[in-house]
């Protein structure tokens, strides 16, 4: 077996060549690979799969190979898989434009020295540790049309013409479960910021006062080129979460008022299990699948060819 020597402080060291550390590790890769790949990748080609079926979800049907009449159905007779495509693409734009300037804004005040620094940090990071389903919970009682604190404020103000029934409008409802998103995922992207910021060089910082170079000038040529890899990890993890949205969306308005509030994942789990049409929701499914991969790969594959150059 052919080895390699390195040379260290004057100490020769011989590692092994890749292929071996490989097979080396491979014992201890088995199990974490074999979870993955039941519990992940398994049921992701089994979507697929059944997205060419007609299956009711019962034992007692066998399922039915229909092509794609599945996807023909859900191109140009299913209503609600349009509402839920643009609502999906909604979401992705608002969650990219919101939540992540938020974010980004409150680490760059938040890395500041100043008093209560650390509490303030944790205020906005505790959110983030909820479970979705619990925030759902806690907004649909903010948004309570009769005790809500959000028309009981615009009473107490003197806007109670403006208080609505916020998640029983369909002008309202989805603006309504975004805001609940927005104050739940902040938190997050503000933390992987606050870690990105630590890599800026201060000397960079200082030279570039030296130079005369004003905040924004300091933050534009500085800070957003050091910012760049934690940018890539938030932009696609946003993109990745808000494809999937769903514990919100079920919680606080089940997809309703008329639909309007109906996501992709939600739509597929509909069709799935309350419809008991696995076909079309496996093809709901597929869909989403591709979605976020176009979303998501072309932009890594764009973020990294930037890091090599």
């Amino acid at each position: 077996m052919a080895t390699v020597t390195l040379v260290t402080g004057g100490r020769a060291k011989t590692r092994a060549p890749r292929h071996h550390r490989f097979r080396l590790a491979l014992p201890y890769l088995i199990p974490a690979l074999v979870l993955y790949g039941w519990f992940l990748v398994y049921p992701m080609v089994d979507a697929v799969r059944l997205s060419f079926f007609q299956w009711s979800g019962f034992r007692t049907q066998e399922p039915v190979w229909v092509g794609l009449q599945n996807y023909v159905r859900l191109f140009t007779q299913d209503a609600v898989f349009w509402t839920a495509f643009r609502n999906s693409i909604v979401w992705v734009i608002l969650s990219l434009l919101l939540p992540t300037v938020i974010a980004l804004l409150l680490a760059l005040g938040l890395n500041r020295k100043m008093v209560g620094r650390n509490l303030m940090r944790a205020v906005f990071y505790i959110p983030a540790v909820f479970a979705s389903i619990t925030v759902a919970a806690m907004w649909r009682w903010i948004y309570n049309p009769t005790l809500g604190a959000v028309n009981q404020f615009l009473k107490a103000i003197g806007l109670g013409d403006w208080a609505q029934s916020w998640l029983g409008d369909p002008q309202f409802a989805f603006g309504s479960i975004f805001v609940a998103s927005i104050w739940q995922a902040v938190g997050f992207s503000m933390v992987l910021f606050l870690a990105g910021l630590q890599t800026v060089p201060g000397e960079l910082i200082e030279a570039s006062k030296l130079d005369g170079a004003n905040a924004w000038q300091r933050f534009r040529a500085v800070t957003i080129p050091a910012l760049r890899p934690t940018t890539i990890v938030v932009v696609s993890l946003t993109i990745i979460n808000s494809l999937k949205v769903f514990d919100l969306v079920v919680g606080m308005t089940g997809g309703g008022p008329a639909q309007s509030t109906q996501v992709l994942a939600l739509w597929s789990y509909t069709q799935s299990f309350t419809n008991h049409q696995f076909g079309m929701g496996g093809a709901v499914a597929t869909v989403l699948l591709i979605l976020t991969l176009a979303l998501v790969v072309p932009y890594m594959a764009w973020s990294m060819k930037g890091e090599d150059r």
